[in-house]
């Protein structure tokens, strides 16, 4: 739709200023985003860390001419003379409001979900099996938050026959301000969780902010076998419909018996008095959570049982974020063949052109049929070209009917099957290319012939999940501490540039790396921040500076030898760090070499100290508190001592992961996260999100005797028939020779499978007699089912050393909603 920028203004009760005639057809609020100045507002929106009105002059230099800004803001508005602005008390609400009033012209049924846990997927199913016989539009990926649920009533088409929109909170007073955005005719409650319980005072307190989502509703579906749900619902929402979905005899549609077979589970449910069954292509709970609030929603919006028999079996576990992976020919892979439509896949083309900048690759899109989309092939086709043109993509392969017809080049292809048939890998070189495609495509085959490692046990880090355990880090601390984030040893195993990008953007103050060589990589990589190097060596003094990498200091020989470097290339004011050895017998100068380092330094007007520190031995255990206490006394004293000496201030930090936890109210100047941001916890937090998952599969199944032996050494020798999973991950890739013979386990099709035999270099068996599984099912090493904290306990090491021992050959694999 396109509106003017005097319609939003009379819609918010704001402002206008400038020309009020100006068309408006995108609105974004992230200047990072490719911006298209044609038709496109520019939401300026204050955060903790960051300031979009900071923006407004760079945008408009591009183009841009529309913008919403707030009215405390310093704005020139005579030097903006062809812009129109929207002036208001909040940028957010104003956006809110604008949301407000699109979704009163909508006359459909619009189904608002919410929950802890499940929004998305049973968002996505919701609508994978409606838009078989109906036309729908729904919120992108996660878009749930204050921002992303207005942007997503912005996005949706008029001639939809249903919208679904996600609503999401993390604290009190949220959802009212979303629920006057979508007022939902349907309600859908999710799982109630823990997801965002520290700005809770109780479970119950959280699930009556959800519920208010659902006021307008006048149907409401949810899971009836919590109590403390069910309880709630009925008594406040006793004069609406409300159907429920669960074990229990009181749910609307009863889940009778669930049968796990091979290729899925059969469901047996009671609905209105009927039974019926219905199978699904998953084996766990979670999943059959997720499953019956779409069955339940879907039987009331008057689908028939045949219609979702049929659909259902075409789900998969979707992937409701993009895959960014290696590719081969120095090409990078952005995965996201799950949905093609026209509004996600501007959303992927931005993220396209991002990482593709980044690494100065051209970049390419690999692009499906756009089925469903109420639109001619030659209307939607040019909507795609349009696309493409405006976000800088130089190759279009098509695959598809309807893009074979109107391509009609050689790089459009009826099939998947087709493309792959001529499929040229050296016809793809040093390229950012976009997979996108409806899931009857089957891209992931496309995705398996690009990815440049076929070893198919990968590290999955879910970039989403870091970021939010930095935010909840940063949420413990005063809004002037610093963070530095360590970034050492590969990003503990799970990749140096991806990482220390996310941070960059997560407005880190410094980055920690152990030794030169890694700082180097980053700065190559384009990573700006400030980068301390722990770990020195004093051959890597004259890259260091040349590449403004700042040393940790922790003897007079570094001392020594950094400063004579300092002064042979020409430099001076340069920063160093100032290590205190307070207890850890570690490196550090000790207190009583303070009063000589003084005297070095004050002679050395070309070195400034930054910043000062200490480690702490024993912070994660609270029978090490009294000597924790104690170094603490001891790195406050010294700091002072150097604060004197010296005559001016400098940071000081003392806390890692677990001090931040523990010890919050020594936070001094600057904290350093580490191993926290992988959701590892001294306290066991379960607001901390599991970042790492390393996947496997099932490459071989094999039936082994009674007396039989599996393995060198003949070590596992079992009394019965034994059905014996074949898993290609050993102790070369970082899965511990220590967990053979049945002291470890994995993960299949949610159940416990025992380690058989002493795990090989190169690849481990397991015991899978009493598991539903088929070769290349999936197999999780760790991750939400076995978490790496719990894998640790049982190597009786730490999570460090269970991160830093996956070996480099295993893929990495990221991921972000």
């Amino acid at each position: 739709m396109i509106y003017t920028i005097q319609q939003l203004a009379a819609w918010s009760n704001a402002e206008l200023r400038g020309i009020g005639t100006l068309e408006i057809e995108r609105l974004v609020y992230d200047s990072r985003k490719t911006i298209i100045p044609e038709k496109t507002v520019f939401v300026a929106i204050k955060s903790s860390s960051n300031n979009g009105h900071d923006y407004i002059y760079e945008l408009y230099q591009k183009g841009v001419r529309c913008f919403i800004v707030e009215s405390d803001q310093s704005i020139d508005y005579g030097y903006y003379s062809e812009a129109g602005f929207v002036v208001c008390d909040n940028s957010n609400d104003c956006l809110q409001k604008i949301a407000a009033e699109i979704r009163q012209s909508f006359n459909i049924p619009f189904i608002a979900i919410t929950g802890s846990n499940g929004k998305t997927i049973v968002k996505e199913w919701l609508n994978k099996v409606l838009e078989s016989n109906h036309k729908t539009g729904r919120s992108p990926r996660s878009y749930n938050s204050q921002i992303g649920v207005p942007l997503s009533i912005w996005m949706l088409a008029k001639d939809i026959d249903y919208a679904i929109v996600e609503a999401g909170i993390s604290q009190p007073g949220e959802m009212e301000r979303i629920a006057h955005c979508i007022k939902p005719t349907h309600g859908v409650l999710t799982n109630l969780g823990q997801a965002h319980q520290e700005n809770f005072q109780s479970l119950q307190q959280k699930l009556d902010e959800k519920l208010l989502l659902f006021q307008s509703a006048h149907t409401i579906f949810y899971h009836g076998d919590n109590e403390l749900v069910n309880a709630s619902v009925t008594k406040q929402y006793a004069h609406k419909k409300l159907l429920s979905c669960g074990y229990k005899s009181h749910n609307s549609l009863q889940l009778l018996v669930v049968k796990k077979e091979e290729s899925g589970s059969t469901l047996e449910l009671l609905w209105q008095q009927t039974k019926f069954s219905i199978t699904v292509p998953f084996h766990d709970e979670i999943s059959f959570d997720n499953v019956l609030l779409v069955i339940l929603c879907a039987l009331d919006l008057g689908m028939t049982v045949e219609q979702l028999r049929r659909e259902l079996l075409l789900l998969a576990p979707m992937a409701m974020r993009l895959e960014q992976k290696e590719g081969i020919n120095n090409c990078l892979l952005i995965d996201d063949g799950y949905s093609a439509d026209l509004t996600s896949l501007e959303l992927a083309l931005d993220s396209l052109n991002q990482m593709g900048s980044k690494r100065g690759l051209s970049k390419t899109l690999i692009l499906s049929d756009i089925v469903q989309s109420g639109k001619t092939t030659h209307e939607w086709y040019q909507s795609v070209v349009k696309l493409l043109e405006e976000k800088g993509v130089s190759k279009l392969i098509g695959i598809g009917p309807q893009l074979h017809s109107v391509m009609k080049g050689e790089n459009a292809f009826e099939s998947t099957d087709a493309f792959l048939r001529e499929f040229d890998g050296n016809s793809f070189q040093s390229e950012a290319i976009l997979i996108k495609g409806a899931r009857q495509f089957t891209f992931e085959q496309i995705s398996a012939v690009l990815e440049l490692q076929r070893h198919k046990t990968v590290m999955e880090i879910n970039l989403n999940a870091l970021a939010h355990n930095v935010k909840y880090f940063r949420s413990k601390l005063l809004p002037e501490t610093k963070l530095l984030a360590m970034v050492k040893a590969f990003s503990y195993g799970t990749g140096s540039f991806e990482i220390a990008n996310l941070l960059a953007h997560q407005k880190v103050d410094y980055l920690g790396v152990a030794f030169a060589d890694e700082g180097i990589e980053l700065r190559k990589a384009g990573i700006t921040l400030p980068i301390i190097v722990m770990n020195p060596e004093l051959n890597s003094f004259p890259l260091m500076l040349d590449y403004e990498l700042e040393p940790e200091v922790y003897s007079f020989e570094v001392l020594d030898a950094y400063l004579k470097a300092v002064q042979r290339q020409g430099y001076s004011r340069v920063p160093i760090h100032i290590k205190v050895d307070t207890g850890m017998n570690r490196l550090g100068f000790l207190p009583d070499e303070l009063s000589r380092l003084l005297e070095v330094l004050k002679q050395s007007s070309d070195l400034y100290v930054s910043s000062v520190f200490t480690h702490l031995a024993g912070s994660d255990e609270a029978v090490h508190d009294k000597f924790t206490s104690q170094q603490l006394s001891r790195f406050n004293a010294a700091c002072s001592q150097l604060n004197n000496g010296l005559g001016y201030s400098f940071i000081r930090h003392a806390l890692n992961s677990a001090g931040i936890e523990r010890f919050v109210d020594q936070q001094m100047d600057m904290v350093r996260l580490g191993i926290g941001m992988y959701g590892v916890s001294a306290l066991a937090d379960e607001n901390l999100q599991q970042v790492t998952t390393l996947r496997s599969y099932v490459s071989q199944l094999k039936t082994v005797k009674a007396g039989e032996t599996v393995g060198y050494s003949r070590k596992g020798k079992y009394a019965k028939d034994m059905l014996i999973g074949v898993i290609p991950i050993g102790y070369a890739d970082g899965f511990n020779r220590q967990l053979s013979n049945g002291v470890g386990h994995v993960i299949i099709n949610g159940r416990k499978a025992s380690v058989v035999g002493n795990v090989c270099m190169d690849m481990c068996m397991v015991d899978v007699s009493n598991i539903p599984v088929k070769e290349g099912d999936e197999v999780e090493v760790f991750g939400s089912h076995l978490t790496i904290s719990a894998l640790a306990k049982t190597l009786k090491t730490i999570p460090y050393e269970i991160l830093t021992s996956i070996s480099r050959r295993v893929k990495r694999v990221y991921v972000m909603e």
